[in-house]
């Protein structure tokens, strides 16, 4: 490196090699001038060519000065390019750490937006779902609470009917009446046992009977009818015997109406694949079912065999309590099914929000390894403006005067 002034200058720069080149012919020049002084002392008659050819060198000497001083106006233009160029690289590079900034504030607001969304939207869902899910149980304890409350009226009803057992005679007074009476009964004690959407009354069959209740049971068994029998003259002939002759003929009379009444239901209410395997003969009256069971016993073995069951208010009740633990059951598989998709669909928006999770943490791994490559960047960025601030040249020695001998008259 070559110290002039403020400038440095490199060895490698073509101007420089000129000027070197400059100050070596100046030298040869000089060693010219020198050995034709010597000349000179040895041969005063050369004294003229010499005197021209000072002059000659004179001039290029001149000449060479000329050159050495555009020579450093070149220099001056190339150190002042080259601050120019330096202040250039400093302002792109802060420029661009700028941009590269502002690029990565805005991917950091987005993805806070995104993650905030998502936030959002899993809050919302899983709200609807909890609601959803407090709705129906509050529903189903009401539903609950009022099929209770139905069941213990309907049974301070059967306690009442009970105790009125033997008004019979009077409340009913011909055939048409006693069976409105059972028919009536039977719809209170199903409507206060079941729900509404499980029984249907007067129900017409595919063989165009009617029966009084069809009970809407799953398969097994499937729907089973519930027809009202009310065998009155019977039991009141029974209750008027007086010697074993008339007890007889109305033991008779009783037996022949019941049989009657269980083929009928048999044969008209019981239809494969279409109802149940059997069916119920209700019997309004406690008291009769009670005759019945105490001393026509053969009777209510015939309708186990011709799978006609029969039952009074009070068994009634209790077979329907039994029919509607069965739909209940039935229905709680249903609820079940529906409750296993709910689960799914639930673990299927559980794994996909813990891929977008998945998807958010990978999107701020990114994020984070991009401000890493970015500060180390930076890192690189400074470290090489700092070094560049504190880049110093050396300075040049002055160039050695040569040895001159002074133009003068020597001896010879």
């Amino acid at each position: 490196m070559i110290q002039i002034g403020d400038q440095s200058y490199s060895l490698q720069d073509p101007a420089v090699m000129a000027v070197l080149a400059g100050g070596g012919v100046l030298l040869l020049i000089l060693l010219m001038l020198f050995l034709s002084l010597r000349a000179a002392n040895r041969s005063a008659r050369s004294t003229e060519p010499m005197a021209q050819q000072l002059a000659w060198l004179g001039q290029n000497v001149q000449q060479l000065s000329m050159g050495q001083e555009q020579l450093r106006g070149g220099l001056a233009h190339v150190s002042d390019a080259q601050a120019n160029a330096q202040v250039q690289v400093i302002q792109t590079v802060e420029a661009r750490l700028s941009a590269v900034q502002q690029h990565m504030n805005d991917r950091l607001a987005d993805n806070a937006m995104r993650a905030q969304r998502a936030m959002t939207e899993m809050q919302e869902k899983m709200s609807t779902t909890l609601h959803g899910s407090s709705k129906q149980t509050a529903t189903s304890l009401t539903q609950l609470q009022e099929r209770l409350a139905a069941i213990d009226k309907a049974q301070d009803n059967i306690t009442k009917l009970s105790g009125d057992v033997l008004s019979l005679q009077d409340i009913l007074s011909n055939k048409q009446t006693r069976g409105a009476f059972g028919e009536i009964q039977l719809n209170d004690i199903v409507s206060k046992a079941l729900p509404s959407d499980s029984y249907s009354l007067q129900h017409t069959l595919s063989n165009g009977r009617r029966a009084d209740c069809l009970i809407h049971l799953p398969n097994p068994p499937g729907p089973i009818v519930i027809d009202s029998k009310f065998p009155l003259e019977a039991y009141e002939a029974l209750r008027r015997a007086e010697n074993p002759q008339q007890l007889n003929e109305a033991a008779r009379l009783m037996k022949s109406a019941l049989r009657a009444h269980i083929k009928a239901i048999s044969e008209r209410y019981i239809i494969e694949g279409e109802t149940a395997d059997g069916a119920l003969l209700f019997l309004p009256s406690e008291a009769v079912y009670a005759e019945l069971h105490a001393n026509f016993a053969d009777i209510v073995r015939e309708g186990f065999a011709a799978r006609v069951w029969i039952v009074s208010p009070t068994t009634c009740m209790a077979t329907l309590n039994t029919m509607r633990a069965i739909l209940k059951d039935a229905r709680m598989r249903e609820q079940a099914g529906a409750i296993r998709k709910e689960l799914s669909l639930l673990h299927k928006d559980v794994e996909r929000l813990g891929d977008r999770v998945q998807n958010l943490d990978r999107h701020f791994g990114q994020a984070a390894k991009d401000l890493s490559e970015i500060k180390i960047s930076a890192d690189k960025a400074g470290r090489r403006a700092q070094r560049l601030d504190n880049f110093d040249f050396e300075e040049l020695a002055p160039d050695p005067v040569p040895n001159v001998v002074p133009l003068g008259k020597q001896e010879c």
